[in-house]
């Protein structure tokens, strides 16, 4: 079955265009479409799709409020950011928000198609300085208040390792050389964090570790 896919943006002809460029990839299915986030978390209560391509700037209710809003009351489904401009602070919001990464709206629709296709994977299109950025901001918030996210999920020696070298920022196939794995094992390790953990990628699985202090930042680079 093909996966289903939800737009939003503000602007109708690139909602347009975004939905052509992922309708020629026959895996791939755009259920509907948003004008701002407060469409947007109604069409996700309604429609459930896997993903969202979610625009940063919009009337009502930006990206990333939108983008808390659904992961509180759909934590299962990813929302990939979309943004005109790489602005660190504004992309580590919204990762803290709950986002899987980001995609610029300049890039052409190859690199579209793959980074849907990447998150749908596992593999979250978000750059590795980002994600060590955000993992010691969140360690250092961790360890000057009380945790309350909960007990740790049981996770294997091996399970660990892997969440270990994901907090990294580091790809399936750097950690598949480094622990000189398969790269099909590795999906398969990485699969079972995700759902231990409840989150719905690997950038929200590095997110939860570190509350739960499932990890040491400092042990990840």
């Amino acid at each position: 079955m093909p996966s289903r896919m939800l737009i939003v943006d503000d602007h109708a002809l690139l909602r347009m265009a975004i939905r052509s460029m992922l309708t020629l990839d026959g895996d791939l299915e755009v259920v509907g479409e948003a004008g701002d986030g407060e469409e947007a978390l109604a069409l996700c209560r309604q429609l459930r799709p896997e993903l969202v391509l979610m625009d940063v700037s919009m009337p009502k209710m930006c990206g990333i409020e939108a983008t808390r809003a659904i992961k509180a009351e759909c934590p299962k489904i990813g929302v990939l950011m979309l943004t005109a401009h790489t602005d660190h602070e504004l992309l580590l919001e919204a990762v803290r928000a709950g986002a899987a990464g980001y995609v610029l709206k300049s890039v052409d629709p190859d690199e579209l198609v793959g980074a849907v296709r990447r998150t749908l994977e596992g593999e979250s299109p978000v750059d590795q300085e980002l994600v060590m950025r955000l993992v010691r901001s969140l360690a250092e918030e961790a360890g000057s208040t009380d945790r309350t996210a909960g007990a740790p999920p049981p996770l294997t020696p091996r399970e660990h390792e892997v969440l270990r070298h994901l907090a990294g920022g580091k790809t399936n196939r750097r950690i598949s050389e480094d622990l000189h794995v398969s790269l099909s094992t590795v999906k398969r390790h990485i699969e079972r964090i995700v759902s231990k953990l409840d989150v719905s990628d690997r950038t929200q699985a590095a997110v939860k570790a570190v509350e739960l202090g499932l990890i040491d930042p400092e042990r990840t680079k």
